[in-house]
């Protein structure tokens, strides 16, 4: 699965499940799964290191407490350290979901009740309600997210404001939690040339390096790499941020897929389909010829005049079709004309030396003699169907 995802999905990143993890490490490491100790430095290495210094670390102190250095399976898992550790997938956008989470993500959304005695109609039945209840949820967070306004406990800065007009509902209660810790937070400058600023931000426990370049282009990148994974900015560059009286979000860390106007690319489309259609205008025709009628219908002589002009409009509209017809027609000869200047025919059929007539099978020597057995009177014209006796057999 992994080698053929590589050659299918070539940008993509495949990842193990966590949960699977957890279930081989109980079947290999016998008595160390009942270890808290363990089991904490076990979950840390799988999504509480911040980057691959820290993982390594954390990695070594952990077999070296435990006397794992010559165990197998712990020397496989640490060769695929890469498609289960998130200190080395914060590069990769995957929106901060774990690979366990995916599938019980899924299975939350299905929400159905399918057994393996449930025949193909009632499936499709338990489908069609599951897809009928998607859309309805989504119109109700599409509604709620244009017309609502988020609530929130923080003042209405500019910042906050900007937030709460652009992202959604959802993700703006993320954003909201950052916006506090970014309060928090303390930092220090660690070094300044020119035009960039390098910062070191302490978040808990932790300490994060910010970089910051000029205000003009206002571009700010952090070693938690949270923009990346995420695509929103995290607590340690909106401190920055806000250090530098940056008062609004930059246009280019706002990710469109978090934002209210997330569909509006579909909405365009939509409405240029529609202006393309002709379905507008037959309606209007339409309406405008009854609203004629209803006008002239008790004046004989209106209808006769309604009547001789409809059937001139009509034929001169035919003629001017066929006219329109014929031009597109001559425009496609001349293109077939000019692409087929040069026909290329089939070779000629040479017999080679020491071609040999074939040898007919014992199936086609003996049609030709049923052939010349048959009487002159079979080889007339052939009777219409049913009008020959068939044959009797005995049986």
């Amino acid at each position: 699965m992994s080698k053929a995802i590589e050659k299918v999905f070539p940008q993509t990143r495949h990842r193990l499940c966590i949960w699977h993890l957890h279930q081989n490490a109980q079947s290999h490491l016998g008595k160390l799964k009942s270890d808290k100790t363990f089991y904490d430095a076990f979950q840390r290495c799988i999504t509480g290191c911040i980057d691959s210094y820290d993982f390594e670390e954390c990695w070594k102190a952990m077999v070296e407490n435990h006397n794992l250095q010559n165990n197998s399976w712990i020397q496989r898992l640490y060769e695929l350290r890469e498609k289960w550790s998130n200190a080395f997938n914060k590069e990769y956008f995957s929106t901060g979901i774990l690979s366990s989470q995916r599938s019980e993500s899924i299975n939350h959304a299905l929400g159905f009740k399918a057994k393996k005695t449930t025949n193909l109609t009632e499936f499709y039945g338990l489908f069609k309600q599951t897809i009928e209840r998607w859309r309805s949820n989504e119109l109700s967070d599409e509604f709620q997210c244009i017309r609502g306004q988020p609530t929130t406990a923080l003042p209405m800065t500019r910042i906050i404001e900007q937030a709460s007009k652009v992202y959604t509902l959802t993700v703006f209660k993320d954003f909201e939690k950052q916006f506090m810790r970014c309060l928090a937070g303390s930092f220090s400058l660690l070094s300044e040339e020119y035009d960039f600023k390098l910062y070191q931000v302490k978040d808990g426990q932790h300490t994060y390096q910010v970089s910051f370049y000029n205000v003009m282009s206002t571009l700010v990148s952090c070693t938690c790499n949270l923009f990346e994974e995420c695509g929103m900015l995290c607590s340690h560059c909106l401190r920055i941020l806000l250090t530098h009286l940056i008062d609004k979000i930059p246009d280019c860390y706002i990710n469109k897929r978090w934002t209210k106007l997330a569909k509006q690319a579909l909405w365009d489309k939509n409405v240029e389909q529609q202006s393309k259609s002709t379905q507008p205008w037959r309606h209007q025709f339409v309406k405008n010829c009854l609203n004629l009628a209803l006008q002239v219908q008790d004046n004989e002589n209106a209808r006769r005049l309604v009547e001789d002009g409809l059937e001139s409009i009509r034929l001169a509209a035919l003629q001017e079709m066929k006219n329109t017809i014929s031009e597109t027609n001559e425009a496609q000869d001349l293109e077939t004309c000019s692409e087929s200047s040069i026909s290329v025919k089939d070779p000629k059929k040479s017999v080679t030396k020491g071609r040999k007539q074939r040898i007919k099978g014992h199936l086609e020597k003996n049609t030709k003699k049923k052939r010349k057995s048959v009487d002159e009177s079979n080889l007339q014209k052939p009777n219409e169907f049913g009008s020959k006796t068939p044959n009797q057999h005995l049986f």
